[in-house]
């Protein structure tokens, strides 16, 4: 497991960011730190590669907080942690798209008292790669009405 160890100051002076920065994202549900009994936080290496990526796109890609939101708001977390399809009705991961399912209060019984920063939808979509390769591998493995499977060649040879 990628263990917490940056304290928040550290944090941002090793992404050349300030504090406020950091607490904007978490706030806005980009990022969940860790948080230790004394309410301080603690981000790990991977916590780390998430805001890069968050940074890149705010700054090359011009991407709007929001935007990223809505981003990650369609990784398929009900298919990645496969939740029981009677969940689903009632989760607003699965019939929403305005925020991360991390930042969504949970209804379902799946995912009720969870930690989500524990949870693989939260840990395996850490980067901006991770986020592109586990959709692409989700989409492989879908099941299309005409029976094949997957995203055709030509579509997973551009991407």
């Amino acid at each position: 497991m990628d263990k917490p160890k940056y304290t928040i100051s550290t944090a941002a002076r090793l992404l050349g960011i300030s504090i406020p920065t950091l607490r904007l994202y978490e706030r806005e549900g980009l990022i969940i730190p860790y948080k230790k009994d004394s309410n301080h936080r603690l981000y790990s290496d991977a916590d780390l590669e998430r805001i890069r990526c968050i940074r890149t796109a705010i700054s090359e890609d011009k991407m709007s907080i929001e935007g990223i939101k809505r981003i990650l708001s369609l990784v398929p977390c009900w298919a990645v942690i496969q939740c029981p399809i009677e969940d689903r009705d009632t989760c607003a991961a699965y019939i929403g798209h305005n925020a991360p399912c991390w930042k969504l209060t949970h209804k379902s019984e799946f995912c009720q008292g969870k930690e989500c920063r524990e949870c693989i939808v939260y840990r395996e979509y850490t980067d901006c790669n991770s986020i592109k390769g586990g959709i692409k591998t989700l989409l492989q493995s879908i099941s299309l009405p005409d029976g094949t499977t997957g995203i055709s060649e030509e579509i997973g040879a551009r991407s």
